[in-house]
């Protein structure tokens, strides 16, 4: 990653009123210095995300390895055997997958799966006695969100969620502005986020699997308004729900989502997530001016402006994923809070269940 060094702290961002550096490492300064121990990752369902982004960041990640797997398609755990040099021991399915309890080269199990699965493997997981780090959105039902933070609490065992722009340094550039009222109070925010889904056959086009837009990149709109404000919305005004391809999201599946958030002392904050068109900005307008972040949660590239300046720390994809990695394991290792516990989730879908109840009776609904 050449444009970007993991060892030392962030450039400089130029903001007037001085942010100076930012290191999300720094988070943990007072646990890192003697943190020479590696953590063991198995991450659990291997498709994309785990192939292209967790797989890769792993092998440049400081403080935790890739060092077991769990699939149910054996060409795949053949695979990742040889191209990762995964020990026979430490490759499992989904039916073996409790026998995690007795091995010591694994230390977090990562779920990797589609939503409606991630309840019930986040609980498998946490049985194990082994650290869970589970994929957004974190699951299809508060109470579901509930039942994985309750397990993990059973087992004494840390629940973190796959929140990479909450480690990112960008977004705590721009949260650092918001929570010290650098340009005042906050007014309004606008947040979008939103891709082109040409696939028709996928688990975000089945309603069973935790498919449709506002469980995937609504979720990224939803914290876009909750970071950019820095506060919890109390009810959602509205919300429109409709598909643009009926053909594909079907039986009121939503494809694009619009709907108004309405947090403490009157702020509104307006979201739109879609699978129909690309989009991907977070507008915080304040007293002092408008804190302007475009794109706000890709994988790479997120950058900004403010009346304060620029907001632009540059890394190469897989950075992020690796340093959310790091940091949560840093904080494993140091038995520290988790930087995105269990509970920040479940408070997103509170509010997409909210957003839900409101597109379909067309009422505003307290949250």
């Amino acid at each position: 990653m050449k444009n970007y060094s993991r060892r030392d702290s962030l450039k400089t961002i130029t903001l007037g009123a001085g942010l100076g550096l930012l290191s999300p490492l720094n988070l943990f300064s007072c646990t890192q210095a003697s943190q020479d121990k590696k953590l063991g990752v198995a991450l659990v369902g291997l498709g994309y995300y785990s192939s292209d982004l967790l797989a890769p960041a792993l092998q440049i990640t400081e403080h935790c390895k890739l060092t077991g797997i769990v699939t149910g398609t054996p060409s795949k755990a053949e695979e990742w055997k040889k191209k990762y040099n995964i020990p026979d021991a430490n490759i499992y399915n989904y039916e073996n997958m409790d026998g995690i309890a007795n091995n010591d080269d694994i230390d977090v199990i990562y779920i990797v799966l589609p939503p409606s699965m991630h309840m019930e493997y986040t609980i498998k997981a946490a049985n194990t006695g082994k650290h869970v780090w589970c994929e957004k959105p974190m699951a299809v039902t508060a109470e579901e969100c509930q039942a994985m933070i309750d397990a993990c609490n059973r087992n004494n065992v840390s629940l973190s969620i796959g929140y990479r722009c909450q480690h990112e340094p960008n977004t705590l550039a721009y949260q650092d502005i918001v929570k010290n009222e650098k340009l005042g109070k906050v007014l309004a925010v606008d947040c979008a986020a939103g891709y082109r889904e040409n696939r028709t056959d996928h688990w975000k086009q089945k309603r069973e699997m935790g498919g449709g837009v506002i469980y995937d990149m609504g979720v990224y709109s939803i914290q876009g308004a909750r970071l950019g404000s820095n506060m919890e919305p109390i009810a959602v005004n509205s919300a429109k729900i409709w598909a643009e391809r009926p053909e594909i999201y079907q039986d009121g599946l939503g494809e694009v989502v619009e709907a108004e958030l309405e947090f403490p002392g009157g702020v509104i904050g307006k979201i739109k997530t879609s699978f129909y068109e690309n989009t991907n900005f977070l507008t915080v307008t304040c007293e002092e001016g408008k804190i302007e972040i475009e794109p706000f949660s890709a994988y790479a590239g997120i950058k900004g402006k403010s009346p304060l300046g620029e907001i632009n720390f540059p890394y190469e994809i897989p950075w992020q994923q690796a340093n959310q990695m790091d940091m949560d394991a840093l904080a494993i290792m140091g038995g520290g809070p988790m930087p995105v516990p269990g509970e920040e989730g479940l408070r997103d879908i509170k509010i997409v269940q909210a957003i839900l109840k409101s597109s379909e009776t067309g009422e505003r609904v307290m949250i």
